[in-house]
């Protein structure tokens, strides 16, 4: 099994691969571009949903010019911009200023355009020091043929994907098979955050201290996360699995916390 915590390299540059997670579906990559610069590439077999974590860039797919996107200063300034992209599709995304750009990929398929999402507004999910609040970027509403993106800000002293929840077994209506990474961030950026993967059988069981620019891998089992007082955290997930959606068994010692 792969190291859960992958921690922010020096240059920044992250990357997830099928391969170095040791499971199937998901990819995710952060690049930092400097004005001029560009990230391009053609998808092959995935999908890929692009996020504007900040600044801005002029975004081509398939010959196709999308103008220039993003414009926030940090993912805790509103909501992003973000484009699909098709399998087997070039891209490329030129920065016009310093640019920071996520790449999130799964198994692509299905005849799906290219396009700017339209993100809906931000919704408030939880209550009192469990709320937080929630940016869906590629919901299972919107077309796609595995990738599921989302973003999340939970407040200093507030906990996250909790009550405890998991979706690692292929059971469905009541569960489903998702693979999952938390790309975090923290603000101020010198803070830090926690969360713990752990299985009922207590066979996956790890407490992870996460800093500003870390990816946590959930292969399987919980994940719940707390921000500690004074740093607020944002985290982008990105699910896939055999089917796409997000059914999730909650822990039953826990879920008396929902009533």
């Amino acid at each position: 099994m792969a190291e859960l915590r992958v921690k922010k390299p020096a240059d920044g540059h992250i990357t997830v691969t099928p391969q170095s997670a040791g499971w199937t579906y998901v990819g995710f990559e952060v690049d930092t571009l400097e004005p001029g610069r560009s990230a391009h590439d053609n998808t092959g077999a995935r999908e890929l949903c692009l996020v504007f974590l900040s600044g801005t860039g002029r975004v081509t797919v398939g010959g196709r010019d999308f103008g220039e996107l993003g414009g926030r200063s940090s993912p805790f300034d509103g909501p992003p911009a973000a484009v699909y992209v098709p399998a087997h599709t070039d891209w490329r995304v030129t920065a016009t200023t310093r640019l920071e750009l996520a790449g999130c990929s799964a198994p692509g398929g299905g005849d799906y355009p290219a396009r700017v999402l339209d993100i809906p507004a931000q919704i408030t999910r939880g209550k009192g020091s469990n709320t937080r609040y929630v940016t869906n970027i590629l919901p299972e509403t919107e077309p796609a043929h595995s990738l599921l993106v989302v973003e999340v800000i939970t407040p200093g002293g507030n906990t996250s994907s909790y009550p405890p929840h998991k979706h690692d077994t292929d059971n469905l209506p009541e569960e489903s098979l998702l693979e999952e990474t938390y790309y975090h961030r923290l603000n101020p950026p010198q803070g830090f955050a926690m969360q713990r993967v752990y299985t009922d059988d207590r066979s996956l069981d790890e407490a992870l201290v996460i800093e500003d620019g870390d990816v946590t891998l959930v292969p399987r089992g919980y994940h719940p996360v707390a921000a500690v007082h004074g740093y607020d955290l944002y985290y982008l997930n990105v699910m896939a699995g055999p089917r796409r959606t997000w059914k999730f068994h909650n822990a039953a010692e826990h879920e008396w916390l929902l009533k």
